[in-house]
């Protein structure tokens, strides 16, 4: 574990612990199968897990989702997820072994959203310099 040395005082590092980092990925692959049949139940799509952050202690977990194809919107499926939540969190405490079943917390990851928004502003912007650079050439071409 990390140890950041600052004015004499030592801090520890925020990332993620190698046990805290295995209970995550261990967490994912129990939360997998279960959300994706849930999902299908409620008509929400393809689900994916596209990350799970835990607490230094393992008592909470935050689940990251990317929904695809949804017939609901993700507000709704949060909602239903949070009624599911305490069966979820029975059925990784049988497939995982550890003192306490960490409290789950869902949120959607619209990271992939952040990127196609970048993405279309810099294709924006290359149009708008290219419209500009046409009007800069004196002979029209």
């Amino acid at each position: 574990m990390g140890f950041l040395k600052i004015s004499g005082a030592f801090f520890k590092n925020t990332t993620m612990s190698i046990r805290t980092e295995k209970v995550a990925s261990v967490l994912q692959q129990a939360l997998a199968m279960p959300l994706q049949n849930f999902a299908r139940e409620v008509g929400a799509g393809f689900v994916t897990i596209t990350n799970v952050q835990m607490s230094a202690d393992l008592q909470i977990a935050k689940v990251y989702l990317s929904i695809f194809q949804s017939k609901i919107a993700n507000e709704k499926f949060l909602q239903k997820l949070e009624d599911e939540t305490p069966r979820l969190r029975h059925e990784v405490a049988s497939q995982i072994q550890l003192r306490y079943a960490p409290e789950l917390r869902f949120y959607i990851d619209d990271t992939l959203d952040k990127l196609d928004r970048i993405q279309m502003l810099l294709d924006k912007a290359k149009e708008q310099s290219q419209g500009n650079n046409k009007g800069d050439n004196p002979t029209g071409e």
